[in-house]
């Protein structure tokens, strides 16, 4: 009886598992054709936004590639701007720094001959330093004792050179009469007399602005005195704060970058001495009073390019128009382009050479952006700082991405800056060799 009961049990079990199973069925049915349904949407969705135009598409590409150019180059001058702002801030520490790197260019080929000459290489720095110093003191001295010897007779000149050009005036043909110059005078003097205030605040300004160039001075001072010395480990130490990746480059940019500048510093005092020695003795000979300061002027205008000239020569012309008349003008005028057009075409391009050469464009360009973001001092190294950048990027160029870079030596401080081989670095002569920024 049991094993028929059995039997029974899992019989009826069968028939309601298959009863079971006929009920799920339609249930399952209606699933799979939801799912099917589902998926039937899904495909028509994903047709229709094939066929829907994409709205990248739909913008040319040369809008989409000005688009891309324009918001990196937002962000360039964003960044270029909050430099500027920093740089504007940190002016005259910014300006004497740039000033001691120029006269490092100047006095480091001095220490390096005199260290291999035997002098420690501190003793070396200090002497050549105080015999740069010492020079440019002596300079300042001399120009002052010149203004001072000859300022009684300047002034007896200049008195007579008014009259003679108020004489010439009323005998020139522009009909000009003496009443009109009296009441020019008479101007002239009504306007110094209410801008009383305005000329106070002037003088006072111009205290402050002596006071920020004798602290920039003996802070380009105190720079040189470090970089003449000890410029190598300051460039190591530069190195250091940039990527691992990227420092082979740079240092390899660093010799042709100090090449560059020590070139470009030579050769334009080179042309400012020949400029001012061949000015000053033609205005000397042709009776042009301070003769020797003129020169002096000349010869310091000279490294600001193109605007330094012209501004001399200026200078050298109204001083012999008011002491020497008309004629010793126009011949202190026809000395100046006489020199200014040997210059322009043969000594710079003979003494600069292939070393520095920028567009005129780019000089100008660079002399009055430096003028109007740090007055006569960014003028003066504007030039300098774009032939060394000039330089730089050329020589970055230079490398390609398939470039490898030198593996690091078997157990080598992956931190450490990588020596470059030999023939890595440009060939140049001992005595070039640029110990101080290297």
């Amino acid at each position: 009886m049991s094993g028929i009961r059995a039997v029974f049990g899992r019989a009826k079990g069968a028939a309601t598992a298959a009863g079971e199973r006929r009920a799920r069925a339609p249930a399952r049915r209606d699933a799979e054709e939801a799912a099917e349904r589902e998926r039937a949407v899904r495909l028509r969705r994903a047709q229709a936004r094939d066929r829907a135009p994409d709205a990248a598409r739909v913008v040319p590409s040369g809008m989409r590639v000005a688009a891309e150019v324009a918001w990196r180059f937002l962000v360039l001058a964003a960044t270029v701007w909050v430099l500027m702002r920093v740089i504007d801030s940190v002016r005259l520490v910014a300006l004497a720094f740039v000033a001691a790197l120029l006269i490092t260019a100047l006095l480091q080929p001095t220490v390096a001959r005199l260290h291999r000459r035997g002098l420690p290489r501190g003793l070396a720095t200090v002497v050549t330093a105080l015999c740069g110093f010492l020079a440019l003191g002596l300079i300042g001295w001399f120009v002052v004792w010149q203004v001072l010897d000859n300022l009684d007779s300047l002034s007896e000149r200049l008195q007579e050179g008014i009259a003679e050009l108020k004489q010439w005036l009323l005998d020139s043909p522009f009909h000009v009469t003496e009443q009109q110059i009296n009441d020019i005078t008479e101007r002239l003097s009504d306007a110094i007399g209410t801008s009383t205030s305005e000329i106070t605040s002037t003088g006072l300004q111009g205290v402050t602005v002596l006071i920020e160039v004798i602290t920039g001075m003996l802070l380009a001072m105190f720079i040189t005195l470090f970089l003449l010395y000890d410029g190598r480990r300051v460039w190591e130490w530069t190195l250091r704060l940039l990527p691992v990746t990227v420092r082979p480059r740079v240092a390899g940019a660093g010799p042709p970058a100090w090449r560059t500048l020590t070139a470009y510093i030579r050769g334009t005092l080179i042309v400012a001495l020949i400029d001012a020695v061949f000015i000053g003795v033609g205005i000397y000979f042709l009776g042009v009073p301070l003769a020797i300061p003129i020169a002096v002027v000349i010869f310091l205008a000279s490294f600001v390019p193109l605007i330094g000239a012209i501004a001399s020569g200026a200078l050298a012309v109204i001083v012999a128009l008011v002491t020497q008349g008309v004629f010793t003008a126009l011949m202190t005028l026809l000395v100046v382009l006489l020199v200014q057009q040997i210059e322009g075409h043969i000594l710079q391009p003979f003494i600069l050479g292939r070393a520095v050469r920028i567009h005129p464009l780019a000089v100008v360009l660079a002399v009055a952006t430096g003028g109007l973001v740090a007055g006569i001092g960014g003028a003066v190294i504007a030039v300098p700082l774009v032939a060394v950048a000039n330089t730089v990027v050329v020589h970055l160029r230079s490398y390609t991405d398939e470039d490898e870079e030198p593996a690091p030596k078997p157990g080598a401080d992956p931190g450490a800056t990588p020596d470059p081989e030999p023939a890595d670095l440009p060939e140049q002569p001992p005595e070039r060799r640029p110990d101080a920024v290297e």
